[in-house]
């Protein structure tokens, strides 16, 4: 970015975004019209419950667009078998991509060694079948000093993004968050904001601190926007 300006194309803009449908009660129709639009606008990836899996690659099948399964979604009070276990099935499923919630309440225990196992865990089984590993820290609950800790442990296991939020929590992501997790994280992991992006100066500005995904359901809205936008400069 360059003087407020990102460079990006619109094309470029709409392959950053993580088009999300988490809500508990859709339908099948729900999930038709979602792929269609997340086609249509070549969004980077749609970011289901992992029980859709299966159905949104068969409807999203020629597209470019990846499937992305929430696991341990949204608490991650699940255990590690559990989540290692909806990752492989997500992934037999079609699954290009895994999202999952990292346990806070081990965190929050002070067992780095069992947040460190399971994350190993799930990135290992990830980079065993070639799909994007993300880890979702859930800041809004977090200490500053857990957001370095949970940096660390993944600057150490490696994987593909790091991500602010679910979404579900009492606030999303924040640009001091995704700045501080691009600078403790090194240049091999990437990281997602999530939570809360429903305009484009939000969306611009996490670019800005360093996000190289955005997870949304805001999507069409914020690529007409910035089309508008590169229209009128």
């Amino acid at each position: 970015m360059q003087n407020g300006q990102i460079s990006l194309t619109v094309q470029q803009f709409a392959a950053m975004i993580d088009q999300t449908l988490l809500k508990p009660a859709v339908c099948d129709a729900d999930f038709q019209q979602f792929c269609a639009v997340s086609a249509q606008y070549s969004f980077k990836m749609v970011a289901i419950n992992s029980t859709m899996t299966k159905r949104c690659k068969e409807l999203l099948h020629g597209s470019s667009v990846h499937v992305g399964a929430a696991v341990g979604f949204p608490l991650g009070q699940t255990t590690i078998a559990a989540k290692r276990f909806e990752a492989v099935e997500a992934i037999e499923n079609g699954a290009d991509e895994i999202d999952y919630v990292v346990n806070l309440v081990e965190l929050k225990s002070r067992h780095p060694d069992y947040v460190e196992r399971e994350m190993r865990e799930i990135v290992g089984v990830c980079r065993a079948h070639d799909v994007i590993s993300k880890v979702i820290f859930e800041n809004c609950y977090l200490t500053g000093e857990e957001k370095k800790q949970l940096c660390a442990i993944a600057r150490n296991v490696g994987p593909d993004f790091i991500k602010t939020s679910t979404g579900f929590g009492p606030s999303g992501a924040m640009v001091e968050d995704v700045r501080l997790m691009k600078s403790l994280a090194g240049d091999r992991v990437k990281v997602k904001a999530a939570g809360g992006i429903r305009d484009l100066e939000t969306a611009l500005a996490m670019i800005e601190a360093g996000a190289e995904r955005l997870g949304t359901s805001s999507g069409v809205a914020l690529v007409e926007e910035y089309r508008q936008r590169q229209h009128e400069a």
